[in-house]
């Protein structure tokens, strides 16, 4: 086996040159673009059903509304804060609150998604 001096330069980089190759380099760049296509998606998703959550609690809100306004008005028979929680519960939706002021009802309804509660409040009535 050959014997090289100290100080001689074999098998260290020469230090003008530190990365004199670029081998390797599209493996990590393959991997770093993986990686934040995976974590885009990972917070896109979340986003998406959060969205998605809140525009299907505003419809069976606004569902529910038409419910007990229908009731309110005498178009419909039964309690108007009854019909609105069917009409939520057949939406997948729970009514939060219900008010009637006459011919005109207000309710909230809400669902969870992840954890968090999405409440959306809707009003229907006569017009003015």
């Amino acid at each position: 086996m050959p014997r090289h001096p100290p100080g001689s330069s074999v098998g260290r980089r020469d230090s003008r040159e530190p990365f004199a190759s670029d081998q390797g380099s599209g493996s990590v760049l393959a991997v770093a673009l993986v990686t934040a296509v995976l974590l885009l998606t990972g917070l896109a998703l979340p986003l998406n059903a959060a969205l998605t959550t809140r525009q299907l609690t505003a419809n069976a809100a606004d569902a529910a509304a038409l419910a007990a306004a229908d009731t309110a008005s005498g178009l419909v028979a039964g309690y108007p804060c009854a019909n609105a929680a069917e009409a939520a519960r057949l939406n997948g939706a729970e009514l939060g609150e219900c008010t009637v002021d006459g011919l005109e009802v207000t309710i909230t309804a809400t669902r969870r998604v992840l954890g968090v509660t999405v409440s959306v409040a809707s009003r229907a009535g006569p017009p003015e």
